[in-house]
């Protein structure tokens, strides 16, 4: 997988996040954050919710298809292809899939895109040896994805609900191994800011991030 083709799509925090992942780690993350990336793309440019949803659903009949050929003609698939367990990467489809839900975004929809992101970041621990760790890989993926969506949300009240939850959450520090550096990364960033504005804002966040991509905390 070409990573020049990919990382321009990626938000700048993930780029960052992503220079800190060890080289071994480097590709399977990247391939996670780029189909992360086509997904939102595929739900933001929908005129038509039922053309999203056709679309998510190619996404979801590829990676739910154990038996691909080789030579599929996309380069993310074939890197995801190589994903002996790819339940959790059905799961991210399935939540942006649920923010297509009329406004007010129910609760349902919220908890099963955070779930989603969730589930393929303990997908990725698995992937990269690291079977131990996917459930606090789980929790870091949670936690990310709820201070990220409370900024992203257009509607107030859906934005303010997220803010809310963000902010109930329980916030503890998470250990990952050096492989997960880049889930590391984007969870600190998130706890640091529960919610309330971008990931990444300012130079304080810079250190932030280097410090986590450096020191893993």
């Amino acid at each position: 997988m070409n990573a020049s083709d990919f990382l321009s799509e990626l938000p700048v925090e993930r780029r960052l996040a992503l220079a800190y992942a060890p080289a071994r780690a480097r590709p399977d993350t990247l391939a996670l954050f780029a189909l992360d990336a086509r997904l939102a793309g595929i739900v933001r440019q929908a005129r038509e919710p039922m053309l999203a949803q056709m679309r998510l659903a190619w996404w979801r009949d590829r990676l739910t298809d154990s038996t691909l050929p080789a030579g599929l003609g996309d380069q993310l698939l074939e890197r995801l292809n190589a994903w002996p367990q790819r339940a959790g990467l059905v799961a991210l489809v399935n939540g942006w899939e649920a923010l297509l839900a009329e406004p007010p975004l129910p609760d349902s929809a919220i908890d099963a895109f955070v779930r989603g992101r969730a589930e393929a970041c303990a997908d990725l621990a698995r992937q990269l040896g690291l079977a131990d760790a996917a459930r606090p890989a789980a929790s870091a993926g949670a936690g990310w994805t709820l201070a990220e969506l409370a900024g992203k949300l257009g509607n107030p009240d859906e934005s303010a609900r997220v803010l809310q939850l963000a902010q109930a959450r329980d916030w503890p520090a998470i250990q990952l191994p050096r492989e997960l550096r880049a889930v590391t990364v984007l969870h600190g960033l998130a706890r640091r800011k529960q919610g309330i504005g971008e990931l990444i804002s300012g130079p304080r966040d810079l250190l932030r991030a280097a410090r986590l991509g450096l020191l893993g905390r």
